[in-house]
């Protein structure tokens, strides 16, 4: 989760999509260079350690972009194949419960 928020922060567009499940991996993707990362806070992670197959994280990110703060809350699944994890898809958590 952090590498992939730092993926942001850096505009590391190819970093991203080599770390998103093949399933729900979009072909191309841009990041919006002008986003201002402010910081990424952990709410919770469930799963995700080294014997389990997948996990959620929850979490907080914030930015600003054209002058406007922006609050990003995700809860985000991810799953291990071959020993390496891959984000496929989030969900607002008021909206996943």
């Amino acid at each position: 989760m952090r590498s992939r928020y730092t993926a942001f922060v850096l505009s590391d567009a190819a970093y991203l999509l080599e770390t998103w499940h093949a399933t729900t991996r979009p072909a191309a993707l841009d990041p919006d260079q002008a986003a201002r990362w402010l910081g990424l806070k952990i709410i919770a992670c469930a799963g995700g350690g080294s014997h389990d197959p997948d996990g959620t994280v929850e979490f907080i990110a914030r930015y600003k972009i054209g002058g406007r703060a922006v609050r990003l809350h995700e809860l985000s699944y991810f799953q291990k194949q071959d020993g390496r994890w891959f984000y496929v898809d989030g969900k607002n958590p008021r909206a996943a419960k």
